[in-house]
């Protein structure tokens, strides 16, 4: 069933040579060695099935375990196969913007390696795809983790993103989602900002909806996300809607805000006078000066920030952007 993401213009057209489009699945890996061989078999199977040319790119995000080792093996047996390998443990978000500098299809799909999501799956979302889609988001509608921890904490987060953002989707955190990689190519990803990957793409313009997929319990290996992930992902959720709103014109809100403080302190200064003129009250009986004070004093730096910001952002625009990342070698590539 499809999702109610659907945006409303609908999808265009099939174009004629979908199924001539190379396909790239990225997976990010961090000590899941137990679970690289069942991974890689699954998927093997399924993309061979799908009579398109495909590549697997696997990023080893600095991992401790034998996964490294394990993935080189595969490598060898399997030139499909690419192996990216991060010299330390930059986070998922970092192991995911490796993939997509790695991967050279004209479709990119992305899968977690703990075998919760199914690669059988990958099908459905490209034929999705093929209907005319930029974007199809996987739905973990029956989730196979704990019930409080996990669950409920993950369907507020996805209520409170879907309103912030305006992008309607009901399950952010699915790792397994389909793109086309012009929607994407360009993005830049920072801190745990790969749940947003389908904001940044909306901006691009893309067409996005949401399918159900199957999810299982985790069989090896331990979750790497704790409730600490909550406060990152509200503060990067700060910080896409400011990219959305003010990122090319920082001096919006910088400004706006620098103005309303002087006006708190133009309207402090008016009530001094009034209690000092009719209410025969000294001024330095009240906090009223220090604040009107501090209020002038925070609104002109205020503005100042905004005036500074501005000069990055051009400098942003015109500078060469910096990884996320360090590769320490690769592999098939």
């Amino acid at each position: 069933m499809d999702s109610r993401t659907e945006q409303k213009n609908g999808p265009h057209a099939m174009s004629s040579d979908s199924k001539s489009r190379k396909i790239s699945v990225i997976v990010p890996i961090y000590n899941e060695e137990d679970n690289i061989a069942p991974l890689l078999d699954a998927l093997f199977r399924v993309l061979r099935g799908l009579a398109r040319d495909f590549e697997i790119v696997a990023v080893n995000d600095g991992s401790t375990d034998r996964s490294y080792e394990k993935l080189c093996a595969a490598a060898a047996e399997h030139p499909e196969l690419k192996v990216v390998n991060f010299r330390r443990n930059f986070g998922q978000t970092a192991a995911i913007m490796g993939g997509i500098d790695y991967a050279t299809g004209d479709t990119l799909v992305f899968i977690d390696s703990d075998l919760q999501n199914d690669p059988e799956d990958i099908p459905r979302l490209l034929d999705k795809l093929d209907e005319g889609y930029d974007v199809v988001s996987g739905w973990r509608k029956d989730r196979k983790d704990a019930p409080i921890r996990r669950n409920l904490v993950s369907r507020l987060a996805n209520v409170v993103i879907s309103r912030v953002s305006g992008v309607q989707l009901r399950d952010y955190g699915c790792t397994l989602k389909a793109y086309r990689t012009d929607v994407i190519r360009d993005v830049r990803l920072y801190g745990e900002m790969h749940r947003f990957i389908p904001i940044y793409a909306k901006w691009m313009g893309a067409r996005i909806t949401e399918i159900p997929v199957l999810h299982h319990p985790r069989r090896f290996g331990k979750s790497k996300y704790g409730l600490e992930r909550i406060l990152k992902v509200l503060l990067d959720l700060i910080v896409i809607k400011f990219l959305d709103r003010y990122f090319s014109k920082p001096i919006y809100i910088f400004g706006g805000f620098g103005i309303f403080s002087i006006v708190v302190s133009f309207l402090t200064l008016c009530l001094m006078l009034y209690l000092k003129l009719f209410e025969n009250i000294s001024m330095i009986l009240t906090p009223l000066p220090l604040l009107a004070a501090m209020t002038f004093l925070v609104g002109v730096m205020s503005i100042l920030l905004g005036l500074l910001a501005e000069m990055i952002v051009r400098t942003y625009f015109e500078s060469q952007r910096r990884g996320a990342y360090h590769v320490r070698n690769v592999v098939n590539l």
